[in-house]
């Protein structure tokens, strides 16, 4: 193979693994989020705060396997 072809393999399973790590973090988050409110929904104010963070947190791994799938290609 060549060193193009190598280059987009290797963005391809960047993207791929960020994209798996960031389906099943969300899931994870918003499962744990929804129980929550279910067994108590008094502490709805409380546990939205709690699951905003958690959610950007999650996003940030979408994000940073993006910006270095950027960085591969630009390599």
């Amino acid at each position: 193979m060549d060193d193009i072809s190598i280059k987009y393999m290797s963005v391809a399973a960047t993207m791929i693994g960020a994209t798996f790590a960031g389906g099943q973090g969300l899931s994870k988050v918003f499962t744990i989020w929804l129980e929550g409110i279910a067994r108590n929904p008094s502490a709805d104010s409380k546990l939205s705060k709690a699951g905003f963070v958690a959610f950007a947190g999650t996003e940030l791994v979408l994000l940073m396997g993006f910006v270095i799938a950027i960085m591969l290609l630009n390599k």
